[in-house]
């Protein structure tokens, strides 16, 4: 028996072939890649270069796409239950001559609404909540006292920076209100996530459809619908609106009468004085009613006294004649208004001295068949914009020229001392110009004689 020393088995075990073929392995792993530093040329791509993408479209790879641009039948999900069919088949039914006025007028207000909307990327298809609100009325107003296309109580149009008063209404501006009604509709799906719920909120108010929330332990709006925590009308709406929009976007399959073209087209004129509609109207060769058409938030003949710088709408095309025209207008055949709260103790002659108007005028123009005017009332006062003031006459040549009478309107917590520091005059000039003026309160209009350069 042949013995074998320790080791000999691995010994035997490696043998040279062996050891020959683990060099080589070896060899092979410490080498770097094959082509690393060889000679070697890869084959060329598949792709012939004419074929490749462009660099410019590469580099974009990772561009975010906006979802509401895509091509898609509605912009917000669409339901079609009971509720939506019932609506359908009122709007085809009983409402079908209300639902074509209201096809009718939108096809002027639709197209600069939704460019709105897509300015501030949101939803265009929010445009057809004006249709179920309003019927696209600017002049629409509700027995609560909404007013407009978009129906804004007064708080909230205030709220959202739409200017009301006796003068304006900017309510009524299709322009100025579908602003601000995307605003507070983006700011109603900010808080809820949700447009069923944000449109929701837009009908009943915020805080009522977030106690329903609270209530129902539910975010789905049709949760909402079937509690008893909203009312039946805020119940309709969302159902209402799913419908006017399926209906809207394509008239013809519920045998309605599409639109004809009429969009909502003008040219913009800066006013600096406050002028007449009847005047523009002339200027532009145009019948009073289309500008005020074209104005919808102006509620009287003439634009507000107090805007140095007013926009206004004239017909497409007529931009330039109106500009042409109106600078040859005489002096003569303009006229400004005020209107004027009587205070306590004041006369129609003090009151016709501080507008350099006559009291005559102001008698004719409000009806009056006396001097006599009650404290509290408004009346209306045409003032001469030809007329020199007692103020502006006592002024030498070179001041004149620098200096321009204005009415001020007092704001909360104004007081004379700081409206004459804010204006560079003293108080005791506020008090002569105003008739021996005591004291102020809000809303009301003081006369001052200020440098242009400071206005």
């Amino acid at each position: 028996m042949k013995s074998y020393r320790k080791g000999d088995s691995m010994h035997r075990r490696f043998s040279p072939q062996f050891l020959i073929v683990g060099i080589m392995l070896g060899i092979a792993f410490l080498q770097p890649s094959a082509y690393a530093g060889s000679p070697f040329t890869p084959e060329e791509p598949t792709i012939p270069s004419e074929s490749r993408p462009p660099q410019e479209d590469i580099a974009q790879l990772e561009e975010g796409i906006d979802v509401y641009t895509e091509e898609k039948p509605y912009q917000i999900p669409m339901i079609l239950n009971d509720s939506v069919e019932n609506h359908l088949e009122y709007f085809k039914t009983r409402g079908r001559d209300v639902f074509q006025i209201w096809l009718d007028r939108s096809a002027r207000y639709i197209p600069v609404m939704q460019s709105i909307f897509q300015e501030k990327n949101l939803p265009e298809d929010l445009v057809y909540v004006a249709m179920i609100e309003s019927g696209f009325n600017p002049y629409a107003v509700s027995w609560a006292r909404a007013v407009g296309p978009w129906q804004f109580m007064p708080h909230t149009g205030k709220m959202y920076g739409l200017r009301i008063d006796w003068w304006v209404d900017e309510r009524k501006d299709p322009i100025k209100s579908t602003t601000a009604a995307a605003e507070h509709l983006r700011d109603l799906h900010n808080l809820f996530g949700s447009w069923p719920l944000a449109l929701a909120s837009y009908n009943a108010g915020a805080g009522k459809v977030q106690r329903a929330v609270l209530r129902t332990k539910s975010e789905d709006f049709w949760d909402l619908k079937a509690s008893r925590y909203i009312r039946r009308e805020t119940k309709n709406y969302i159902p209402k609106y799913m419908a006017a929009t399926i209906i809207a976007k394509n008239p013809g399959a519920y045998g309605f009468t599409a639109p004809a073209v009429n969009p909502y087209v003008y040219d913009e004129v800066v006013i600096t004085e406050s002028t007449d509609l009847r005047l523009v109207a002339r200027c532009v060769g145009e019948p009073y009613a289309t500008i005020k058409e074209l104005n919808p938030e102006l509620k009287r003949w003439v634009t507000p006294p107090d805007a140095a710088r007013y926009v206004l709408r004239v017909p497409k095309g007529t931009g330039e004649a109106f500009r042409t025209n109106y600078s040859a207008v005489p002096d003569d055949q303009k006229v400004r208004w005020e209107r004027h709260l009587v205070a306590k103790g004041e006369t129609l002659t003090a009151i016709a001295k501080q507008y350099n108007a006559t009291p005559d005028a102001i008698r004719e123009i409000n009806g009056l068949k006396k001097s006599r005017i009650t404290p509290g009332k408004h009346i209306l006062i045409p003032v001469d914009t030809n007329s020199k003031s007692p103020e502006m006459s006592s002024l030498g040549p070179d001041q004149a020229g620098k200096m321009q009478q204005i009415l001020y309107r007092v704001r909360r917590g104004d007081n004379l001392a700081r409206i004459a520091r804010d204006h560079n005059v003293t108080v005791a000039d506020i008090r002569e110009w105003n008739n021996g003026l005591r004291t102020i309160r809000a809303g009301q209009k003081i006369k001052l004689v200020v440098n242009v350069d400071q206005i």
